[in-house]
């Protein structure tokens, strides 16, 4: 009986053994898969994006929405300022329907690194993306940037440093604006905001939302960054400061 037993035992330790080294394989699988599957670069690649963008009206008083299209072209493989490979980006915009030219918009880097891989843009750098891909993984993305980094007269950017990038959800398939993509990472950084101005006009409010969708082979597939602050310090004419910014991708190399 007590042999029994002993053999029991051993075998529900050999089992639990073998489902943790399963369990192991897996998620080193999972960690190992490279964030660059996920921000491809090569040059010629490109990818453009239908753009929604959300601005305060001329006197302030609502915010209004502008469409137009944008198109990233990966232009050249360079050496950045650290000394390390990486990618200078091209950026172009056109009207709505693409019919007019493209013209030239600002430039940007990617620079791919084994466990990450960062975007440089006016001198402001960002973690897109870091290992290990697992939902709940998270790391400070913007812990370059300093305070107060856009050229607006508000306060919700003053923590921007802090903001935890998440990888909320993978998704082996799903849809965004009538396209369907496979491998899509959601990468959450912030959700919040104070009051309703619509409902409550005579008090102060904000909004902060920024999140990322990324598919494997294709790169960034959705952002959405809206950034703005309605201030009633003049009861007479309470206005909005900040922007908003909804991008999908429409086509892709």
């Amino acid at each position: 009986m007590r042999i029994l037993t002993i053999c029991r035992f051993t075998l529900l330790v050999v089992l639990a053994m073998a489902v943790f080294s399963c369990s192991e394989k897996k998620e080193d699988y999972v960690a190992a898969e490279p964030v660059s599957d996920y921000l491809p670069l090569q040059v010629g690649k490109y990818i453009t994006y239908r753009v929604d963008s959300l601005v305060p009206n001329a006197f302030n008083t609502s915010l209004e929405t502008h469409s137009y299209q944008v198109k990233h072209v990966v232009d050249a493989e360079i050496t950045d300022n650290l000394g390390r490979p990486s990618y200078r980006v091209f950026r172009y915009h056109n009207d709505i329907t693409a019919s007019g030219s493209w013209v030239p918009e600002g430039t940007y880097f990617i620079t791919p690194l084994t466990n990450e891989v960062e975007v440089v843009e006016n001198n402001l750098r960002i973690i897109k993306l870091r290992n290990p891909m697992r939902e709940g993984f998270s790391w400070r993305g913007n812990s370059y940037l300093p305070p107060d980094p856009f050229p607006y007269n508000f306060s919700v950017d003053n923590s921007i440093g802090s903001w935890d990038y998440t990888y909320d959800l993978f998704e082996p398939s799903t849809a965004i604006n009538g396209e369907t993509y496979n491998d899509v990472w959601t990468v959450e950084q912030i959700n919040e905001d104070k009051n309703d101005p619509v409902l409550y006009p005579h008090e102060y409010a904000n909004r902060l939302r920024s999140v990322e969708k990324y598919s494997k082979n294709i790169g960034l597939v959705y952002r959405q960054l809206i950034l703005w602050e309605y201030e009633t310090t003049t009861a007479i004419n309470p206005s909005y400061t900040g922007f908003g910014i909804t991008m999908w991708m429409i086509d892709h190399n």
